[in-house]
């Protein structure tokens, strides 16, 4: 129980005859020192009443250090940041939040004086789009239940907050899209852009748009996960297709250390996404063909990479891949810098992320089953029917002969019988995809 005390003034050296009052209370068990204490009471009982009251909080579980209580929202952000152990690039894109935008309103205040009311307030401030507000808020709210776990507060503010959104103004205008065609890409594009970028990248685009394959799996993908076999048992026989094994990929982000000092960017290859990230995708029959001749071609260990073997950097893949899609006007020859022709424009506004979404369009128009279609693009099914519905080989056979219909239907309506000068063949009409063997 606690027990209080009188504490005396002094003044000049010496002992007065005015005091107040100080309580001594029983900290929770393994707690250094054993014994608190809080002085400054005018009186006795408020003294004992206010130790008591510690004491309740320390039984009940919801007491907080006296010392962790003062704590700043930067403080502890920086602890949670060193005791995180996360992917290279999400660990990068954390701290960008935290320095560019989180860090410089919220760095020194202390935790227990957030309130909903002024973070809601603080983002909607943020020269962000409103997605990004909403991560910056987010990853407010994962720190501070961090610091409820660490027993710096009793209750996190910002959980299961809905954020106010701009709805006036500019805000309330339609954004431009990034593509400017509705719909989005077109297979047709895909194949455009593949033969102007030439074989080694041009298979990189196909691959993408055919299997859905994130920037960094591709990066990732090596030569020994190619073409692997699928053997899937399905009524009296075994279903084989080809498949492209994705376990791992590159992400290209600024290293940090654990107090969050930049040391400069780097390539680095990291487990996947996730678990429904590890997953192997099946090849449709053109791009096996496509995919062996590379790999025959292709000297290096990783399938898609720059011609010096090393992974592609952001800027260095930008500089190759945009003009294809936005265009370029001619080069004449002159001293010192060689001709280069003229590019009118495929889709100004196309990237890799669009051509993953567009296999994930083409999977809905031909009639993916969830099961597979989710498995394909590498994310987790929600709900239960992820634990009771499989892909099964017929599920799989039509997806591959959809997407081979849908190659080969881009390539007639666009004239095209090759590729990059090489023929390609294509399976006799009303051959079932589904091998038994």
């Amino acid at each position: 129980m606690a027990h209080a005390g009188k504490v005396f003034k002094v003044k000049n050296g010496q002992k007065t005859k005015q005091f107040t009052w100080r309580v001594k209370y029983r900290a929770p068990e393994g707690h250094v020192p054993e014994w608190l204490s809080e002085s400054g009471f005018p009186t006795k009982k408020l003294a004992e009443d206010w130790g008591n009251e510690q004491e309740r909080l320390i039984r009940e579980g919801t007491w907080i250090d006296p010392q962790k209580a003062g704590a700043t929202f930067g403080e502890f952000a920086r602890t949670f940041m060193a005791s995180r152990k996360k992917r290279g690039r999400t660990v990068g894109t954390r701290w960008d939040k935290l320095e560019g935008h989180v860090l410089p309103r919220w760095d020194g205040v202390p935790m227990r004086k957030i309130s909903w009311f002024d973070v809601d307030t603080w983002q909607q401030t943020i020269d962000l789009a409103d997605v990004s507000r909403g991560h910056c808020v987010s990853l407010m709210s994962t720190v501070m239940t961090a610091a409820v776990d660490a027993g710096y507060l009793t209750v996190n503010p910002l959980f299961g907050r809905r954020r106010t959104k701009e709805t006036s103004g500019d805000a309330a205008r339609p954004k431009p899209p990034k593509i400017a065609r509705d719909g989005g890409p077109r297979p047709e594009d895909a194949l455009l852009l593949a033969e102007r970028l030439g074989p080694a990248v041009g298979v990189h685009v196909l691959t993408t748009a055919f299997t859905g394959l994130r920037w960094g799996e591709g990066l990732g993908l090596h030569r020994d996960n190619v073409l692997l076999p699928r053997r899937q048992p399905w009524g009296a026989g075994v279903f084989e297709c080809p498949i492209l094994r994705i376990s791992e990929e590159y992400a290209e982000y600024q290293e940090r250390d654990e107090h969050g000092t930049k040391k400069g960017y780097v390539v680095q290859l990291e487990p996947t996404k996730n678990d429904g990230s590890t997953r192997d995708v099946d090849v449709p029959p053109f791009l096996e063909q496509l995919l062996r001749r590379h790999l025959a071609d292709w000297q290096h260990p990783r399938v898609f990479c720059t011609p010096s073997g090393k992974p592609w950097r952001r800027g260095n893949w930008a500089r190759t891949f945009r003009p294809a899609c936005d265009g370029r006007e001619e080069r004449e020859k002159r001293q010192g810098v060689a001709y280069r022709a003229g590019w009118e424009p495929i889709l100004p506004g196309l990237d890799m992320r669009a051509l993953r979404a567009l296999h994930d369009t083409m999977q809905s128009e031909i009639g993916v089953k969830e099961p597979l279609a989710f498995e394909a693009a590498g994310h987790r099914r929600p709900g239960i029917k992820r634990h009771y519905q499989k892909p099964t080989p017929a599920m799989r056979a039509e997806r591959l002969a959809g997407l081979e219909d849908a190659f080969w239907r881009a390539m007639g309506n666009l004239k095209m019988s090759a590729l990059w000068g090489r023929e390609l063949s294509r399976p006799p009409k009303g051959v079932d995809l589904l091998k038994i063997a």
